[in-house]
């Protein structure tokens, strides 16, 4: 078949290699417009206009998706399927319409569980206990079309939202092209999806990548872990924002008992009290400076026992 491929940042990049090193033709392949990124803010392409130039396929980067000219040239190309991976925009029903087979989404979750943005970090937060992938047919209500195929992925009891996600890009790299591959013969037809199970995975926003300390232990683990890398958790040390890594939940027996936020610094490791047991935190990164170990950044500041993690 004749393949448009839609998608942007990186996760992308492992279907797109998928479909190109397939026995379809990747004919062009539609990203958002080059941004500013990086340390340096200068403007570049996204990772799959990259490899989409490297490749030598046509790039279209409409700054919508519905813009008259980019309906054209979609017309013009004449796509059997468009198989899209985190493209970052809405497809408006005229742009639904021109490929024969559809839009076929590769969404990080098992449908109709966590439709929406944040699938990946929503399962951590939630803390389940499996997640997955599933192909659909994009239809206008958001992802709610038929389903063509999905994956399972077990989520490991220290898995960031990162960590997660980069396995199951890969996976589903060989879903979707499994897909692809199955619409082409005809012997793949999609299934609607269940009533029950449904859930909405929000954007998530630094707002609810603050840890509060108040909160049991193992909340504030799944915070931290579902905001990492994006959008960061953080939470406040005299004044000033911290952005913290993973943290680990303590239950030692010899654990030292902490108010919620205290700050107990030793010569291993970093424990902040929370409603139950304390955590240990792991890298940390305080305001305009780089990364550092818990310790490090302890041994720097040297808490006192007014300090407090948190409002």
């Amino acid at each position: 078949m004749k393949l448009v491929f839609a998608g942007t940042p990186e996760v992308a990049v492992p279907s797109l290699r998928a479909l190109i090193g397939s026995e379809h033709e990747v004919a062009a392949v539609v990203t958002r417009p080059d941004a500013r990124s990086g340390r340096g803010r200068r403007i570049s392409a996204s990772p799959v206009g990259e490899v989409a130039e490297a490749e030598g396929i046509e790039v279209l980067k409409p700054a919508r998706a519905g813009d008259p000219e980019f309906l054209a040239r979609l017309e013009e190309i004449a796509p059997d399927c468009c198989p899209v991976v985190a493209y970052g925009a809405l497809l408006p029903q005229p742009a639904l319409d021109i490929p024969r087979h559809g839009w076929v989404n590769l969404h990080f979750s098992l449908l109709p569980a966590w439709r929406g943005a944040a699938p990946v970090q929503h399962a951590v937060l939630h803390g389940d206990d499996i997640t997955g992938a599933s192909t659909f047919r994009i239809v206008k209500e958001l992802d709610a079309g038929p389903v063509y195929g999905t994956l399972t992925e077990a989520v490991r009891p220290t898995d960031t939202s990162g960590e997660l996600l980069g396995r199951l890009s890969v996976s589903g790299a060989e879903l979707l092209k499994r897909t692809v591959d199955g619409i082409a013969s005809g012997q793949l037809e999609p299934v609607e999806q269940p009533a029950d199970g449904l859930s909405y995975a929000a954007k998530l926003t630094p707002s609810d990548a603050e840890l509060d300390f108040t909160l049991p232990a193992l909340r504030v683990d799944r915070v931290a872990r579902a905001c990492t890398p994006a959008p960061g958790a953080w939470t406040t040390f005299r004044g000033t924002r911290l952005k913290l890594g993973p943290v680990t939940p303590v239950t030692d027996a010899d654990t030292p008992d902490l108010a919620p936020g205290r700050i107990h610094a030793g010569k291993k490791h970093v424990l902040v009290g929370t409603s139950t047991h304390p955590v240990a935190l792991g890298e940390v990164q305080p305001q305009g400076k780089r990364s550092m170990a818990a310790v490090d950044w302890a041994r720097g500041v040297r808490p006192t026992e007014d300090d407090r993690l948190g409002a």
